[in-house]
């Protein structure tokens, strides 16, 4: 199971997720817990602070809405009722651009965009596991910001299905959101946060 997933059942559910009243976050991919403690560290915040910034003052007015952690994603196989889906996750960052998709627990299907900020107790999770995860769920746009290389890794959807070759970028440049042709990243002010 990994360091990280501490509960120890064979499989959870987000009804059991509801159910938890520890004072943790947690994830659940495929049924398997993993806690989210401790909470993200300064550096971490200020990035997440200044991408959700940058994304909010751009979807002011629109349709589409960006959410930072915690808020929960579920990511059902089906068309199972919420206590029975085994996949619920906090990115980072999300955009949603369909409105049925959002209620008051948060998103239930793909989001639009995904943001996941790497920290040493969730690299690994977030380089492979929510990779695979979040191309098989069909999010259409998969960022990977790199504190510590000061990177920007940008993964796009394509026609069949799968992630391509990743776009890299760096603090001194600015990443364009695929999902809309006019917005533009400045990483610099991200990086520098």
């Amino acid at each position: 199971m990994g360091p990280l997933a501490l509960k120890l059942e064979e499989r959870y559910s987000y009804g059991d997720y509801l159910a938890w009243d520890d004072g943790e976050r947690w994830e659940l991919i495929d049924g398997i817990a993993y806690n989210m403690s401790p909470a993200p560290n300064r550096r971490h915040q200020g990035i997440s602070m200044e991408l959700s910034a940058q994304f909010h003052s751009y979807l002011r007015d629109k349709p589409c809405k960006a959410y930072h952690a915690p808020f929960d994603v579920r990511l059902p196989e089906g068309d199972e009722a919420d206590e029975e889906t085994f996949t619920v996750v906090q990115p980072d960052l999300v955009v949603v651009c369909d409105p049925d998709k959002l209620d008051d627990k948060g998103c239930r299907g793909a989001p639009d965009l995904v943001v996941e900020i790497l920290s040493p107790s969730t690299s690994g999770r977030d380089l492979k596991l929510k990779f695979n995860l979040y191309e098989r769920r069909g999010v259409r746009e998969y960022w990977i910001v790199d504190p510590t290389g000061g990177t920007v890794m940008v993964f796009i959807l394509g026609d069949n299905g799968g992630y391509g070759r990743p776009e890299l970028y760096t603090a001194e440049e600015k990443a364009p959101v695929g999902i809309f042709p006019d917005l533009v990243i400045d990483l610099g002010p991200v990086f520098d946060a």
